[in-house]
């Protein structure tokens, strides 16, 4: 059974930094993708950064050069650096993981709050 649980979501204020964290638990051989997403009130959910097996990301127009994704891939984590934080970034923020399989699974979230 896959799991993913994240962590390191709070309450910041704008210009500061936070660092989520997402470990993958359950037998995993291979996977398409893993990535950040978030949510806020009244909107939909959307993709903050994406990272594939080889190492190549993508992100969210809004959060390039602010947020950074990384895996480590010994402790089967992926993480989300996230700087100079904006109040518009608050979120409810979910680790995704994609398999070749066309399995998708979600964490239960974490709450990110940046106060202005």
């Amino acid at each position: 059974q896959v799991q993913l649980v994240e962590s390191g979501g709070g309450l910041v204020q704008a210009g500061g930094s936070l660092r989520l964290s997402c470990v993958v638990s359950g037998s995993i051989f291979s996977f398409k993708t893993m990535g950040w997403y978030r949510q806020a009130p009244g909107k939909q959910r959307e993709l903050v950064a994406g990272i594939i097996p080889g190492g190549s990301t993508n992100y969210a127009d809004s959060v390039k050069g602010r947020f950074t994704i990384s895996r480590d891939n010994a402790k089967n984590t992926v993480n989300l650096q996230m700087n100079s934080l904006k109040p518009e970034d608050t979120a409810v923020y979910y680790c995704n993981l994609d398999l070749w399989t066309g399995r998708s699974y979600w964490g239960q979230g974490t709450q990110v709050t940046v106060s202005s």
